[in-house]
């Protein structure tokens, strides 16, 4: 086994495919199958299932890239420390659903750890690419927000993954529309008052489940429908159409900056927020210092 070998399973496993993995590294096709052939012989495991369709990661893969990470990060520490003739900067990084509050959260570990000894990282992305990226080790945490609709399966897939899930906090569900909206002056409506209205939802990854969606409750079937890919179109957007959103109802959140405002919907259904990171793996001091920030704002700001 060579660190050449786990850099080409992990650009492989980033990829999801031999030609654009053997073109990142520069190497070709047939050198780059060779190689990882050749690997999974030597450790009597599979690590990537090969079809006519493209590859994907095996269960054993999945538990092999995580260590892969883990040593390639460590030998870039090294590289760095004694042939670099630098500072090795320490990584912090978390992956989330779109949220205001965690990159709060995110820039005040910035302010107290400052630049000089880390390296960080800040990703807003799919429910997907949050858990592959913690199951993978490219993040230390996960925030999440889960509704109780879909805990079930989500816990399903923090088993499989090997990950764990803390709920910090459980939220009434709410619909942020502009205050020029129609139902701006309601405190609450039923989800039957929305429906002639688009609801603005977060894009995910088209091989993503079902149940991956920031913005599901229950199984309620959304009559007209506007995807986005950020947070910054989706505020423009309510603020500027009769489209509403649905998230948690929290005065730590940016909306009501916007000229937004938040009406509670009449369910008996709640979200939960909270932080997911591999098992059986410590914390940094910046991880540790986000979720007991994270806790604060759970404490202080939520309903």
């Amino acid at each position: 086994m060579t660190i050449a070998q786990l850099k080409y399973v992990v650009e492989v496993a980033k990829t999801k495919s031999i030609n654009a993995a053997a073109q990142a590294l520069f190497i070709s096709q047939s050198g780059l199958s060779t190689a990882i052939k050749e690997l999974e012989e030597e450790i009597g495991v599979t690590l990537f299932n090969r079809t006519n369709r493209g590859i994907s990661i095996t269960s054993d893969g999945e538990t092999f890239i995580r260590y892969a990470n883990n040593v390639l990060l460590q030998y870039r520490f090294m590289e760095e420390k004694y042939f670099g003739g630098s500072e090795v900067k320490s990584p912090f990084s978390v992956s989330m659903h779109h949220s205001t509050f965690a990159t709060k959260i995110f820039a005040q570990i910035i302010k107290e750890f400052g630049i000089a000894d880390y390296e960080y990282s800040l990703f807003e992305t799919t429910t997907k690419t949050v858990l592959d990226n913690i199951r993978l080790a490219k993040s230390e945490l996960g925030v999440l927000y889960i509704s109780s609709f879909n805990r079930d399966y989500y816990d399903k897939v923090f088993k499989e993954s090997d990950l764990s899930f803390e709920v910090l906090g459980s939220f009434p569900i709410c619909a942020y529309v502009s205050e020029n909206h129609p139902l701006a002056d309601k405190k609450e409506v039923l989800l039957s008052e929305l429906e002639d209205y688009p609801c603005l939802i977060f894009d995910q990854d088209e091989n993503s489940s079902f149940y991956f969606y920031e913005e599901i409750i229950s199984a309620y079937q959304y009559k007209n429908i506007i995807r986005t890919s950020d947070r910054g179109t989706t505020l423009e957007l309510l603020a500027e159409t009769f489209a509403y959103s649905v998230g948690i109802g929290t005065f730590f959140d940016e909306k009501h900056e916007k000229g937004l405002t938040a009406i509670s919907i009449k369910t008996d259904e709640r979200i939960d927020v909270g932080y997911i990171k591999r098992n059986h793996t410590v914390l940094s001091e910046p991880g540790e210092r986000y979720i007991e920030l994270f806790k604060q704002y759970v404490k202080e700001y939520g309903l």
